[in-house]
């Protein structure tokens, strides 16, 4: 089995485990494994708006019914029968979703932390592994259920394997194993950030490689140049906190319901407010490159915050009206700024990647802030002066949910990047292939960052670094 390291071992067939035949594989993806070339595994088990269901005190579970897929002519490309079940909790929700090969949504279902936000004021580690393991189970099987499958139709298990919180990922992937192991199913290892961008390419047929990806959540801030699948140019990241962050940090200063998470409730009450009337300096408007920082920013805000004695304890529900209009001025004002600083990078980089690859035509902006709608106005002017489209998933494709690990999960599984089932029982000792801190891709000359550079304690070698490496390997074994 390859193992994901810098030092990677020569890769091997991963085909041999059908030669007992697995009642999941019926004889149209049997016909599609022998044309497979398996090339390398992303994953190593030795490596060091909807319905809403109330399930706890903790989570809630909501069940998504999507029912847009690709175009036929799009889908009748990729109709090669494959069905691949998707799991994430990389942070916290618990999701899992059932895509087939042709991007029809057959299910999917995320149980929601929101009650555990609001007490901890954002995320709790520890808490959140507990409410994952709870509802695991119950979330897989939900999916399953509402696809109208079994584990027995299904091709292969597609799990996020980082970066994300380590007590979170290794829920998802040891339910990931015993799936995969009970049914001798293939496992395909997913970066989470990387489903985020592949995302846009099950909504979006056009979406062709290369493109460009902004990728923006509470815990990442990244903008990417995908060459092709696996494979991307890091042109900028966040030297401290990311944007999702800041939103949380002034919901939560603001006195807003954290139960919809920062950003929703910032941006409503940003529509009250006067975006002028706070003046916040734009972070970084010094550095000619593509990288963000929001710390600043928000000590900014929370200055802003002091200085009118506003009462983040006191809910913006229960505020007279002139401290609610200087609550709203606030968050408009933030959100204009930090709006801003993304226009401002996300320009420079435009113009980094059309001279990479000048044949680029699409920016996809994914991630949890990408649901806000000022952020999507403000980009799509920038990306339109650049003579690009701008590519966002539905709201509820841009929040962490199964259905982009099971579509990412699909389309490496297509080029034989996949390990072999697990075994049905493992070991009590068995060491998970967790991957906290996982690059994306290499860092672009121009774009590094001395600051971020110096944090590459535990970082685990980039998902595109891994891929090159082992395609170099290859070649040099033929």
């Amino acid at each position: 089995m390859v193992r994901l390291f810098l030092t990677l071992s020569p890769a091997i067939s991963r085909l041999s485990f059908l030669a007992a035949a697995s009642p999941s594989l019926n004889r149209l993806q049997r016909h599609h494994f022998d044309k497979l070339k398996p090339k390398i595994s992303l994953i190593s088990p030795s490596s060091s708006a909807s319905n809403f269901q109330r399930t706890g005190s903790s989570c809630s579970t909501r069940t998504i019914r999507v029912s847009s897929s690709l175009p036929k002519s799009e889908s009748s490309k990729l109709d090669d029968g494959l069905i691949v079940l998707g799991i994430e909790t990389s942070c916290d929700d618990t999701a899992a979703a059932v895509v087939r090969g042709n991007g029809e949504i057959l299910s999917q279902v995320i149980s929601s932390q929101a009650e555990l936000l609001a007490q901890y004021g954002g995320v709790a580690p520890k808490q959140a592994e507990e409410a994952h393991s709870r509802v695991i189970d119950k979330v897989v099987q939900d999916a399953l259920d509402k696809s109208n499958l079994t584990e027995k139709d299904l091709s292969a298990v597609a799990v996020t394997i980082g970066p994300g919180l380590g007590l979170c990922l290794r829920v998802g992937v040891q339910k990931a194993r015993r799936v995969a192991g009970a049914f001798n199913l293939p496992i395909v290892g997913v970066h989470h950030m990387e489903a985020h961008a592949l995302v846009a390419r099950l909504v979006e047929h056009e979406l062709s490689f290369p493109f460009m990806a902004l990728l923006i959540s509470g815990g990442h801030n990244i903008i990417v140049l995908a060459h092709k699948l696996g494979q991307y140019t890091q042109l900028g990241t966040t030297v401290d906190d990311a944007i999702g962050e800041a939103f949380d940090k002034t919901a939560k200063w603001l006195g807003l319901d954290l139960r919809r998470s920062g950003g929703p409730a910032v941006e409503e009450l940003a529509l009250e407010g006067d975006s002028n009337s706070v003046k916040f300096n734009v972070p970084m408007k010094n550095h000619k490159d593509c990288n963000f920082s929001y710390a600043g920013l928000k000590t900014q805000v929370r200055l802003a915050i002091e200085a009118r004695e506003i009462d983040g304890q006191c809910p913006v529900s229960s505020a007279t009206k002139e401290d609610r209009r200087n609550r709203a001025d606030i968050a408009a004002s933030f959100q204009r700024v930090a709006v801003l600083h993304l226009e401002e990078k996300c320009e420079r980089a435009i113009e980094w990647a059309l001279k990479l690859e000048p044949s680029i035509k699409h920016m996809v902006v994914s991630g949890g802030v990408a649901s806000n709608q000022y952020v999507r106005f403000r980009l799509n002017n920038i990306v339109e002066n650049k003579n690009l489209k701008l590519v966002c998933p539905p709201p509820n494709l841009c929040t962490d949910n199964g259905v982009m690990v099971a579509w990412t999960g699909l389309e490496h599984f297509r080029v034989g990047r996949f390990d072999p089932p697990p075994p049905a029982i493992e070991p009590d000792d068995f060491v998970y292939d967790l991957r906290p801190r996982w690059p994306l891709g290499e860092e672009y000359a121009q774009g590094r960052s001395e600051a971020r550079s110096m944090k590459t304690a535990r970082v685990h070698p980039s998902l595109t670094s891994i891929i090159r490496a082992d395609s170099l390997q290859q070649q040099t074994q033929t």
